[in-house]
């Protein structure tokens, strides 16, 4: 185990029947037990999982709020109590078809109000939604805004009653709750069969690595990239070495631009996110702290 684990992040690309804290614990040896990730994926759901490793775990809250992208798969005629293959499923008799689906979309897509579903992470009075269903308990999570910005049909198989979706959605967004209601648009009923995440933010699956590969390799090589690479949306400010000892001493340091932030050394390592304003960036997360 390293004694200090590189600041980067991990593209992992999850398998099916593994939950999201499973996929991390290859991870354990090459980069230790200090990791994290942004954006669960359920047990049934793959694709890809970003894993922080050392200091920049401090950076969790700026992958959040990056969008996402996924494929899924949704069935028509038969519900879920959990939206997905994993609740109870009950069949509604009723099916639709590839013109009735493709008019319901739009409605579906944009800024909209979307109730999670039951069995979800989200609070509901001071606890887990999830935790309450489990018990049986009735579970009314209240709704929320997200934006769907692309919710676009690629397949629809009329004799299976499935479809095959591409969605493109920010943060909380829950693409189970997209497939429940676009049974209930159609009149038929339906639920998420399968769901692949493909692209959070600038990363994308296909650069991503199985998780018992990274874990046999060495540290910062198999699907690592710096923590840079995690905040190159922001403009990049590249600090001489009086400015990058200042900042790792939680200092102020002059800078032209205004917003959000990334300073680097000379050498391209991200040392903090900052927000600028009146000519100097305030560090708001500091990555390489003084020694």
């Amino acid at each position: 185990m390293p004694e200090a684990a590189p600041a980067g992040v991990v593209l992992l690309d999850k398998p099916a029947g593994l939950s999201s804290f499973a996929a991390l614990r290859p991870l354990r040896g090459p980069y230790g037990r200090r990791l994290g990730h942004a954006g669960t994926l359920d047990p049934f759901a793959t694709g890809l999982l970003l894993v922080l490793t050392g200091r920049a775990t401090r950076l969790v809250d700026h992958l959040h709020g990056l969008d996402k992208a996924y494929t899924a798969q949704v069935r028509f005629g038969v519900e879920s109590t959990t939206d997905d293959p994993e609740g109870d499923l009950a069949e509604t008799g009723q099916a639709t078809d590839e013109a009735a689906v493709r008019a319901a979309l739009p409605a579906l897509t944009g800024t909209i109000e979307q109730v999670p579903p039951a069995a979800s992470a989200v609070h509901v009075d001071g606890e887990r939604a999830y935790r309450r269903f489990r018990r049986g308990e009735a579970v009314t999570v209240p709704a929320r805004t997200v934006t769907v910005h692309a919710l676009d049909l690629i397949g629809f198989d009329a004799d299976a009653q499935t479809a095959e979706l591409e969605v493109v959605c920010g943060s909380g967004t829950y693409v189970r709750s997209l497939a429940r209601d676009l049974g209930r648009a159609v009149g038929a009923g339906a639920h998420l069969t399968a769901l692949r995440r493909t692209r959070i933010g600038p990363f994308d699956v296909a650069d991503a690595v199985a998780p018992n590969l990274v874990g046999a390799a060495a540290p910062a090589t198999l699907g690592w990239r710096p923590a840079a690479a995690i905040t190159g949306d922001l403009p990049q400010v590249v600090l001489d070495a009086d400015g990058a000892r200042a900042i790792s001493h939680g200092r102020s340091v002059a800078c032209g631009a205004s917003g959000p932030v990334a300073l680097l050394d000379g050498d391209g390592t991200l040392l903090a996110l900052a927000d600028a304003a009146d000519g100097a960036a305030r560090p708001r997360v500091v990555l390489e702290a003084a020694s």
